[in-house]
């Protein structure tokens, strides 16, 4: 099985594509809806299955979902809306799409496709992804094995959770400079970096594409390098999951 649905769920959008889960390659045009508001279980639910039928797809899907999920099952909401706690998000997805799901939280499936086939393949020792975008996701790996729904977004940093500070949401915003901005998300990094003594961070989410405009103002001791498929590891690497089954 190679071409197979990876769908992204994020605090603003859901995207799709089709991936060749071989080589990591999309093989659709990438469909993206808006995440409604309020994001409740249902309007989100209907939400895929209209990303689904506008790729004309039928077999397994593999979706993310920006919360800790277990089993199928979402433990957390940070930027979606809080009914979804305790909610079998599988299973919904299952019955209102009528294909088998697997779904995961988002930033583990961008590490496992980072971690594959981008920025972090074949690297040993300790691994931070990281995503940026309505908050911020993470996913840990020590010698290629993930350790699943981390959630470093929700580490406190000067008084407020971290993604309260520096997610790329807050440079917008607040109208930052990529250097105002920078400088917060530099004071997390080193925070992370201490705690943890990583071997390499790789920065994910949208705002990755931009690298070159706040890398410079980094102080870390710890390799950062950008995620090599960009605001695409979700979708790949759920499609991942989903092949694996």
């Amino acid at each position: 099985m190679a071409s197979v649905l990876g769908i992204d769920i994020g605090g603003s959008g859901i995207k799709g594509a089709l991936v060749d889960t071989e080589s990591a390659a999309l093989v659709s045009e990438r469909m993206r809806v808006e995440t409604p508001q309020p994001s409740t279980p249902e309007a989100v639910a209907g939400a895929v299955k209209q990303v689904v039928a506008l790729l004309d797809y039928t077999g397994p899907v593999g979706c993310t979902f920006p919360a800790i999920v277990k089993n199928g099952v979402m433990h957390s909401a940070a930027n979606v809306d809080k009914s979804w706690i305790g909610m079998d998000g599988q299973t919904l997805f299952e019955q209102t799409v009528g294909m088998p799901f697997v779904v995961l939280n988002d930033a583990d499936a961008a590490g496992v496709a980072e971690m594959t086939f981008g920025a972090g393949k074949g690297r040993n020792g300790v691994v931070i992804l990281l995503t940026f975008g309505t908050g911020i996701g993470s996913a840990v790996f020590l010698n290629g094995q993930l350790l699943p729904n981390t959630e470093f977004g929700h580490l406190h940093l000067k008084g407020k959770i971290a993604e309260a500070r520096a997610a790329s949401r807050i440079k917008d915003e607040k109208d930052l400079t990529w250097g105002e901005w920078a400088k917060r998300v530099n004071q997390y990094l080193m925070h992370l970096e201490f705690i943890f003594s990583p071997d390499l961070f790789i920065f994910g989410g949208g705002v990755s594409k931009r690298h070159e405009k706040f890398f410079p103002f980094f102080t870390l001791k710890t390799e950062i390098v950008p995620a090599q498929f960009f605001n695409d590891s979700g979708i790949i690497g759920a499609a991942m999951s989903a092949a694996q089954g």
